[in-house]
Formats: structure tokens, C-alpha cells, sequence
């Protein structure tokens, strides 16, 4: 809820800000490109910055829930500054804030699922996808709706309204290590659910006498003491083991360096990285945050549609990324190596064919439909694996080194480093290609992301893990 939130937030104002930048602040309608591309890289440079960030602290607390409490707090104070901002300043610092919240938000979001579902880290990955697809499907249409119909303020109340509900559910939440202390002393209030208490009933002999002063005879208490011995060799066993498992621990290589380093040094995460970056490229440049950057202005200039037909328009790319909790369970199954693969080889073409859109006619109309659709598959394929590859890659970490990250572990920094590659991704991908679009023409762009996408593929293929 949280992340649909934040991407519902960001999606909701796309139809606004302009303006909001001529209204509100006064700019003349020559500049509104530039400040609108401007307040883009605000956002995407202050997310870039704040997901590490808010990593290393979430997995310092005790809870998670603060810390996302933190990122919607500072989410409704970043809707305030860009609602009442009369200013470029303010609205600069607006979003600033908005893409600082975005960062805690996607980042503590993910490891609190990674904690919550463990056993199924790629499924919940893809409702996260999920999440976002219908938050950048329904936000731009109610947002352009609510601003026809009620005016400008009228989009940010819808704004406080939702956020409002995301904080109350934050309040209500209960984590899953709070639920299993919770269970834990209910069983520990009943004995006869307490798995630790030995039976002595069970290990006292049937026919040991018992002598008139009350005390059992010598086999019992020898069979007693035989029982108590085998319920505790394994705890001698672990015990004697302890001092040379503390002694072997410090002389592995990556034994006290700071987490950061450890994580970045494997290989899976760094492919799983770039692979995240590259399709983040692709994605947001074919996409509806890279709506207004390429591909609107492309159908409205060769098919001369409005918003509400290019709207209907990417239905068929956000349709077939409901399709991302089954890539999730393939991944937990399998590894995320070969679903991404598939993602990646499947989006090379697709973008390379786009190409071949250039008239104003049915035909083309049918085939950049018939293109956008499997490409939505393409998305879900090539993002779902990889965003469960971080938590793989630290469970892999942690299974040959126990405690190499200590006891709260690190997947808020995980997926801190997931957004900061998300979010690069997001800045060059519509930038270049809303540079090569005025350079070299629509044909170019198309095959150019398509080698964005090669390229992602390429480490993926060799360095991504299987199961």
C-alpha cells in the first residue's frame, strides 16, 4: 500500500504540474518543458540519494514501521510545498522532498515484504509490480478527471486523502517478528504446548518402584539421567563447536568490512543491478512515467491523438504486467536468471520493431498495439526476477557465512541500492531518448533502447543465479 502510494502520488500530479508552473508560480509557457524536466531530475536525483540512506537506517531500527511512517510524513509534506508552493523554490523543494520519501518508502517497503514473505520473496516482488501499474494507470486519468471537473486543489485533496489512509494502516501494522513474539508466549503460557520441557513421565521406567519414603528406585533414577543426557547431546555437541566456529569466523575474507562493500563486491548483485538499470531505461522511456518524455508525443504527432486515446493506448502495456506474481513464483522456483533472460531477449525485438510505426493509418495503429502488448509481458519478466534477486543474493550470503551482516541484516540496504538503480535508469532512459527522438528521428531511438536492453541481458546470462 505504501509504494502504491508514493507511485499513485507521483502519477496523480503528471497532469497538474504544468499548471501549476504557469498558474501557480507564474511561468511563461516557452520555460514549462524545461522547469517540468527540471522538477523530473529533482525527484530522481533525491530518490538516487535517500534509498541508501534510508536503508542503512531501517535496518538499524527496531521496527520498520517507523521509518516508513517517516517516508509518508515526509510524502504528505512534500504534497503540501507542490499544493500551496506560489514559487520555483518551493515547488524545487517539493519535489526534493517527494523523491526523499520515495526512496524510504520503496526501500523499507521492500525489506518489510522480504521479512514478511520470505519463504516467497518473487511473488510478493510481483505485486509490488502490481502496485505500480495500476498506480501510473489510474492516477493520471483521475488526476486529468478531478482537474477538469474540480479544479486544481481538488487533485491534491485526493492526494492527503490516500496518504491519510496509508498512515493509518502504517499505525495498524503488525510486523511479523511482533506476531511471532506474540505466539511464542502464548505457547510458552501453556505446558503442554512448551516444546523444551522435558517429560518425565516418559523417561521414568513403567515398572520403577517407588519406595515409602517417596523416592524412586536406582534404575529410575538411572534411566532418567540416560534420558536427560540424550536430550541434551546436541546442545553439548553445539556447545563444543562454538569456540572453533568463534575462532574460524574473523579469518573469513569478508568478516568485519562494512555491508555495503560486501554486497557490491558479488557479482549476482552487480548483474542484477545493471540488469535493473537497463531495464529501467527501457521501461520508463515506453512507459507511463516516460509517457509524456517520448511516446505521447510520438502518437500525437504521427496519429493525432489526445490524452484519453493514448491513454486507452497503454492498457495493453499495463494489462499483461498482472502476469508478474506468477514470474514471481517462477523465480522463487527456479532463480531469477532465466525468467529476466526471457524478459530481456523477448523486449530486444519488440523495441527494434517499434520502428516500423511511422503513418497515420489502421494498420500501424494495430501494430503498435500488437508490439505494446507482449512488451508489458517483456516488463514483468525482466523486473520481477531481478527485484527478488537482491534478497537471493543477501540469503546467499548470509547461508555461507552465518551472521556475516549481523542480527537485522541488510535487506533495507538491499533494496536501497535497487531504487538508486531504478532511479538512474529513470533519468537516462527518457532523457536519451528524448535526445536521440530530436537527433536522429523515432526509428533510431527505438533500436537504441533496444541495445540499452542487450546490454542488461549480457550479465544477467552469465552472472544471475539459478535454483
Amino acid at each position: 500500500m505504501a509504494i502504491f502510494t508514493d507511485i499513485f502520488f507521483y502519477a496523480l500530479i503528471i497532469p497538474v504540474i504544468p499548471f501549476s508552473l504557469t498558474i501557480q508560480v507564474g511561468i511563461p509557457e516557452d520555460q514549462v518543458q524545461s522547469w517540468t524536466s527540471i522538477l523530473l531530475a529533482c525527484y530522481s536525483v533525491a530518490l538516487f540519494v535517500g534509498s541508501p540512506l534510508a536503508g542503512i537506517y531501517a535496518d538499524h531500527t527496531s521496527s520498520r514501521r517507523w521509518p516508513l511512517l517517516l517516508g509518508l510524513v515526509a510524502l504528505a509534506g512534500s504534497t503540501l510545498l507542490l499544493c500551496f508552493g506560489n514559487s520555483i523554490g518551493l515547488l524545487v523543494a517539493g519535489r526534493i522532498l517527494q523523491g526523499l520519501s520515495a526512496g524510504i518508502v520503496w526501500s523499507v517497503g521492500c525489506a518489510l515484504l522480504v521479512d514478511t514473505m520470505a519463504s516467497a520473496t518473487g511473488v510478493a516482488m510481483g505485486y509490488v509490480g502490481i502496485s505500480m501499474s495500476v498506480g501510473l494507470l489510474l492516477a493520471p486519468v483521475i488526476g486529468g478527471a478531478v482537474y477538469s471537473a474540480a479544479g486544481y486543489y481538488a487533485v491534491y485533496y485526493i492526494a492527503f486523502g490516500v496518504i491519510a489512509v496509508d498512515i493509518l494502516l502504517r499505525l495498524f501494522m503488525i510486523e511479523k517478528k511482533v506476531a511471532k513474539q506474540w505466539i511464542d508466549e502464548g505457547r510458552g503460557s501453556d505446558p503442554l504446548t512448551e516444546p523444551d520441557q522435558p517429560d518425565v513421565e516418559k523417561n521414568a521406567s513403567p515398572a520403577a518402584p517407588i519406595s515409602e519414603s517417596g523416592e524412586k528406585s536406582a534404575g529410575a533414577v538411572e534411566t532418567r539421567q540416560n534420558g536427560a543426557r540424550e536430550d541434551h547431546v546436541e546442545t553439548a555437541n553445539t556447545t563444543d563447536r562454538e569456540p572453533s566456529e568463534q575462532q574460524a569466523a574473523p579469518d573469513h575474507p569478508d568478516m568485519g568490512r562494512r555491508p555495503i562493500i560486501i554486497l557490491l563486491k558479488s557479482p549476482r548483485l552487480q548483474a542484477a543491478l545493471y540488469g535493473l538499470f537497463a531495464q529501467a531505461e527501457f521501461k520508463l522511456t515506453v512507459g507511463r512515467m516516460g509517457f509524456d518524455a517520448v511516446l505521447a508525443l510520438f502518437v500525437q504527432c504521427t496519429f493525432h491523438w489526445n490524452s484519453t486515446a493514448a491513454g486507452i493506448m497503454f492498457l495493453s502495456v499495463f494489462l499483461p504486467g498482472f502476469i508478474a506474481p506468477f514470474v514471481g513464483w517462477l523465480s522463487d522456483k527456479y532463480g531469477a536468471k532465466w525468467p529476466a533472460l526471457f524478459g530481456f531477449c523477448l523486449a530486444i525485438p519488440l523495441l527494434i520493431c517499434l520502428r516500423f510505426v511511422t503513418e497515420n493509418s489502421i494498420q500501424h495503429k494495430i501494430l503498435l498495439g500488437f508490439l505494446l502488448a507482449p512488451l508489458g509481458a517483456a516488463l514483468a519478466f525482466s523486473n520481477t526476477p531481478l527485484m527478488a534477486e537482491i534478497s537471493y543474493v543477501i540469503e546467499e550470503k548470509v547461508a555461507q557465512q552465518p551472521g556475516i551482516f549481523g542480527e537485522k541484516g541488510v535487506y533495507g540496504l538491499g533494496y536501497g541500492l535497487f531504487t538508486m538503480a531504478f532511479a538512474l535508469g529513470g533519468v537516462v532512459g527518457p532523457l536519451w531518448a528524448g535526445y536521440v527522438v530530436d537527433a536522429a528521428g523515432w526509428g533510431t531511438m527505438t533500436w537504441s533502447i533496444a541495445i540499452w536492453a542487450a546490454t542488461g541481458a549480457i550479465p544477467i546470462f552469465f552472472w544471475s543465479g539459478t535454483k
